[in-house]
């Protein structure tokens, strides 16, 4: 329990630093790869992430197998009490037909969940928040796609999660039931362009007889706002299952609040080979609110957006360059009256000169 305990000690440490908004105008779902994002969803934001999938696999060495079957993967994210922190629930069911292709009649039907589990993440670190930093520059296209050094610094988010295994399940090793608890660290980095890197270390089903090592690695590229490619790498490392799968795919935004996508897995081995196609949507129900703003705090501390704030000093501009209208416009009637005053004396002394 050592391991739980201070996991949760670090997350209240960090829950009483300030508060950053993360919260994002679209959707923000980790479809279609298998990655998670530092971020969560925003605080009172319920999301919605499905992908029904089929699934081939096929071993040739000894002892040859093949498998063929559907399955889905799913998850239920919430924003909880703070921007930062983000509750889910996530797993995969499956449902294949297993069989020896050199034995007849041996064909098994299998199904149940390969992984089904509870957590938590947080966001720890964003070197984002500073939003007056990072707003786009309206007057150079290339400072908004030139390389930044302070992009190589990522957003650092923890997890901590439970997984739920039933007894005899036939994706998991012997003997494996119960509850194991599951630890992640997941970075991202925006890079300029539309580039976003992601990943994910992993350690699944600790003090198990199948304690799994994960990391995943995503590159995503965006077009445009509606349109994003991906490619992934997902190491698995146990004394059960061992592989490295390889996904490419694409994601089309529909509105900001729905988003449809599709991927495919393979992998490079024969022990056994794997292939996998994959469609999916994600859904969120919006109910988040900005914070109402403090007394004396900036817009950016009040977690005002970039178009508000534009407002705003677009505004406060166009008083300025009224009131300097004004002062420039007393100015110089004071000039002309200082002026007029000066001339009524020159021709004073233009007539007494006349009269002598």
């Amino acid at each position: 329990m050592k391991p739980f305990k201070s996991i949760i000690t670090i997350l209240i440490c960090f829950i009483s630093t300030q508060v950053f908004s993360q919260y994002t105008d679209v959707i923000n779902s980790n479809r279609p790869g298998v990655s998670r994002s530092a971020y969560s969803v925003g605080k009172n934001v319920v999301q919605f992430e499905v992908g029904p999938y089929f699934i081939k696999e096929k071993r040739t060495p000894a002892t040859a197998h093949e498998v063929s079957g559907l399955g889905a993967d799913f998850a239920i994210r919430y924003g909880l009490l703070f921007e930062q922190l983000e509750v889910n629930v996530e797993g995969t069911y499956q449902n294949d037909k297993f069989k020896y292709p050199n034995q007849p009649d041996s064909e098994i039907s299998r199904s149940n969940f390969k992984y089904l589990t509870l957590g938590a993440k947080y966001l720890v670190f964003d070197p984002y928040k500073n939003q007056e930093a990072n707003k786009p520059n309206i007057y150079s296209w290339k400072a908004n796609h030139s390389f930044k050094w302070k992009h190589l610094i990522p957003a650092v988010s923890v997890y901590l999660g439970a997984n739920f295994d039933s007894k005899n399940n036939p994706y998991t090793a012997p003997n494996i039931s119960g509850v194991s608890p599951k630890l992640m660290l997941a970075t991202q980095n925006n890079f300029a362009g539309g580039w976003v890197l992601v990943t994910n270390f992993i350690k699944d089903r600790i003090g198990s007889d199948q304690s799994d090592f994960q990391y995943v690695i995503t590159l995503t590229h965006s077009f445009n706002p509606e349109w994003v490619i991906f490619g992934e790498l997902q190491g698995i490392k146990s004394n059960f299952y061992a592989d490295n799968l390889f996904r490419v795919g694409a994601a089309r935004l529909f509105g900001k609040d729905f988003q449809l996508d599709s991927s495919i897995t393979f992998n490079a081995k024969d022990t056994p080979a794997v292939f996998s196609a994959n469609i999916g949507a994600s859904y969120r129900l919006d109910f988040h609110k900005d914070p109402k703003p403090e007394k004396g705090a900036t817009p950016e501390e009040n977690g005002a957006d970039a178009k508000a704030e534009g407002k705003r000093r677009n505004r406060k501009s166009k008083k300025e360059t009224k009131k300097s209208k004004k002062e420039t416009k007393k100015k110089k009637k004071k000039d002309d009256d200082v002026d007029t005053d000066e001339n009524k004396i020159k021709k004073q002394k233009k007539k007494e000169i006349d009269f002598d």
